[in-house]
């Protein structure tokens, strides 16, 4: 069976790493697999879906380099949600009902405080066609539920193994509103019905509805996919995140400089038997993807995993890999610049200030004159990798100087600051001028 995917988000807001995970999960099954990957915008609710969000979406994919096989709107498809709940109608198994939200909030209180189950009590179902040409008569207008089987529903989940949900424990779900609205439901199964959709994999938030769901499969003359349910994202305290955090937003983690194989490596090993180190490739992250590595508990996100395999991706990068940004940055000093200083990077963008202490201006830190003075006094005249050692072995033979007491007043003089890449080959970098200039005190 060639597997095929979906993710399907609204466009209401901006992605997050919770649906990110999803995304993700599914590319890297999909691809591991050598299957299809599809995109598929949820945009039903017309009043609230916009083409800013559409293309954050897109934007955000891209970036993280999950590139899709097939691409659809569901606002497109309304005449196969039409098609889809005639055919329900028809069967018996969509029935219309006239309760108002009030109305049914009354019910449930009721029901609770007899002990009962508050699952709707089908009380449509006994209405006669006068009934309901009178309620339609007041103004009221049909929501439309699906009639469930009220059997034990059951699945071998590629997360949690076999799984079962007994839909006589549940309230029919509501379809389709009183506006005509199709939620979520059918058209997520009519479209996985056309688009031969062979897997659904999403979080465990999803468990209890896929019992309602396969049973709607069924009801349309279809086979139900295959299902893998996730555990969920917590944070560090050990709550659920929750997706209106901007800081959790993809747009935002862009914005602040992460890489996206930092990203995608920490969300596709979090929650999973594999260690939690960067991964050389988005494709090498599918091929070693295997439901059997999820584990049940919830996955703990932590910003400070995720800094450091951004950190280990940049110390990584090749040279080749790097320059179109350096270029970019007007930051392209030769590729050993770049092998000097990416071992101190921590976002790319820290890059620019690390040119700037080669190139300058640079203010340097002089706290002993003397020691500076000399120090260029003995300063060789041509400079490589090897002049390092050799010049500050006579620098600490004529003052005296040694460990960092000699090596600290030599960075803040070239550099201006306390920490930063070896100077054995920054130093060659800079140049002997600069340096001259920097051991005497003036911004150079």
């Amino acid at each position: 069976m060639s597997v095929k995917v979906r993710f399907a988000p609204s466009p209401t807001g901006r992605l997050h790493v919770g649906n990110v995970r999803t995304a993700l999960v599914n590319w890297l099954f999909a691809k591991g697999q050598g299957g299809q990957f599809v995109l598929r915008i949820d945009d039903t609710d017309l009043a609230r879906s916009t083409a800013e969000f559409e293309t954050g979406i897109e934007t955000d994919l891209k970036w993280l380099g999950l590139e899709w096989d097939e691409r659809h709107n569901q606002s497109k498809r309304f005449a196969s949600y039409e098609a889809a709940a005639a055919k329900l109608k028809a069967a018996g198994r969509l029935y219309a009902c006239y309760e108002t939200a009030e109305e049914l909030d009354r019910r449930r209180k009721v029901q609770l405080s007899r002990g009962l189950p508050p699952i709707y009590d089908r009380a449509a179902l006994k209405l006669t066609d006068e009934e309901k040409r009178a309620l339609e008569a007041e103004g009221r207008r049909p929501h439309w539920r699906f009639r469930l089987d009220g059997r034990r529903v059951t699945w071998n989940d590629l997360v949690r193994g076999a799984a079962e949900v007994d839909t006589a424990s549940m309230s029919d779900p509501v379809l389709i509103r009183e506006d005509g609205l199709f939620l979520y439901t059918l058209p997520s199964v009519v479209d996985d019905i056309d688009m031969g959709i062979t897997h659904v994999i999403r979080g465990e938030d999803h468990v209890t509805n896929t019992g309602a769901q396969i049973e709607l499969f069924e009801a349309l003359g279809a086979k139900a996919p295959g299902f893998a349910h996730m555990s969920l994202l917590v944070g560090e305290d050990g709550q659920a995140l929750s997706k209106r955090l901007g800081s959790l937003s993809i747009a935002q983690m862009r914005e602040d400089g992460y890489e996206p194989l930092a990203v995608v490596s920490h969300l596709g090993r979090i929650g999973t038997s594999d260690n939690l180190e960067a991964s050389d490739s988005l494709e090498a992250l599918a091929s070693g993807f295997d439901f059997g590595k999820l584990g049940r508990a919830p996955a703990r996100y932590d910003t400070a995993d995720l800094d450091r395999l951004n950190a280990a991706v940049l110390h990584a990068m090749t040279y080749e890999a790097a320059r179109p940004r350096l270029t970019a940055m007007d930051a392209d000093l030769g590729e050993t610049f770049w092998q000097t200083v990416r071992p101190n990077l921590n976002r790319f963008s820290d890059v620019a200030e690390l040119a700037r202490i080669v190139r300058g201006p640079v203010t340097p830190k002089i706290e002993d004159a003397a020691f500076a003075a000399k120090a260029a006094e003995l300063l060789p005249q041509t400079l490589d990798e090897t002049s390092w050692g050799a010049w500050t072995a006579t620098v600490k033979e004529a003052t005296g100087a040694k460990g960092k007491g000699l090596f600290m007043p030599l960075r803040q003089a070239l550099t201006g600051d306390d920490h930063g890449p070896e100077l054995a080959a920054l130093a060659p970098l800079i140049g002997r001028e600069r340096i001259l200039k920097r051991l005497a005190g003036e911004t150079a």
